[in-house]
């Protein structure tokens, strides 16, 4: 029997090496098998089946959240995923508060001793998040749509010194043009048709995987629909989506940030940048779900 390396097996089936190794290990390429660090592919062999019933499956984690929710239950998964998500969020988008500052706001909803000084805005959008978190899970099985894009915005804004701009539009499309890293974005104006064609051809995809979740959250980058916090949403977005099919979330780290931007700014050239950045992420969360002893796909 003949066989292949990853990057071959990758490139003839237009998958990333990232996910063909991830298949390899979990056993799910007929007769791969390892040889020191490299994997050895039968040349005949399928990537494997997508599971059609994927989105119709439970979410256990879904299920766990929502119920942690209710219950207000402090240290598991829902305590550390509002945390985590929150404080990498808005670090990435400049925040100065700490995790555990970030951490003392949740736990007690109050600011804690600081020797230095802390932006009220941060304090405001570290609140916010934490419900538009809530948000996500309470909404993860509704349907993608314009007005639960704009909530999310809507949420996360109010109460910050942009709210009070009337040019700023929270909760509604910017009405100014802006840019993303250098990168022209959206006129204003294209807007709502360019959102509505982009959740037309992303509902258009019956069972939605990884990739595809992806791919929305870099159009709606570069749409860059609202003003300010364009990238906090997309990714409140990413892990809604993932919940909503049943596929393990992430949360994309500070220490990922520059990656990450790398991703964005390559996705319609290397895809596998921010796909294996994405990847690396979702690995962390899957062991924090082993910690917390909760299963997954």
């Amino acid at each position: 029997m003949k066989y292949i390396s990853v990057s071959e097996f990758a490139r003839k089936y237009n998958l990333s090496e990232r996910t063909v190794r991830n298949y390899c290990a979990l056993g799910k390429i007929k007769g791969a098998f390892i040889t020191g660090k490299t994997w050895n592919i039968p040349e005949d062999s399928l990537p494997p089946q997508k599971n059609k019933s994927n989105k119709k499956e439970k979410s256990i984690l879904l299920n766990i959240l929502k119920e942690q929710k209710e219950m207000t239950l402090k240290g598991g998964i829902y305590h550390r995923t509002q945390i985590d998500l929150t404080y990498n969020s808005n670090r990435i988008e400049g925040s100065k508060l700490t995790q555990d500052q970030t951490r003392y706001i949740f736990e007690t909803n109050t600011i804690g001793a600081s020797v230095d000084s802390i932006n009220v805005d941060d304090i405001i959008e570290t609140s916010n998040h934490f419900r538009c978190i809530d948000f996500i899970i309470d909404k993860a099985s509704s349907k993608l749509s314009e007005s639960l894009i704009k909530e999310l915005h809507f949420l996360l804004k109010s109460g910050t010194s942009d709210s009070r701009k009337d040019w700023f539009n929270v909760g509604e499309y910017k009405k100014l043009p802006n840019e993303v890293g250098g990168n022209e974005t959206c006129v204003p104006k294209n807007v709502s048709s360019e959102m509505k064609k982009l959740l037309y051809e992303y509902h258009i995809i019956k069972h939605k995987t990884l990739e595809n979740i992806i791919d929305f959250h870099y159009r709606f980058e570069m749409i860059h629909p609202f003003q300010d916090g364009n990238g906090r949403v997309g990714r409140l977005i990413m892990f809604k989506e993932c919940l909503a099919n049943n596929i393990v979330p992430f949360i994309i780290t500070d220490e990922l940030k520059m990656f990450y931007y790398r991703g964005l700014q390559e996705w319609q050239n290397i895809q596998e940048y921010l796909m294996d950045t994405c990847l690396s992420a979702q690995d962390r969360y899957k062991e924090i779900l082993n910690y917390f002893e909760i299963p997954f796909r």
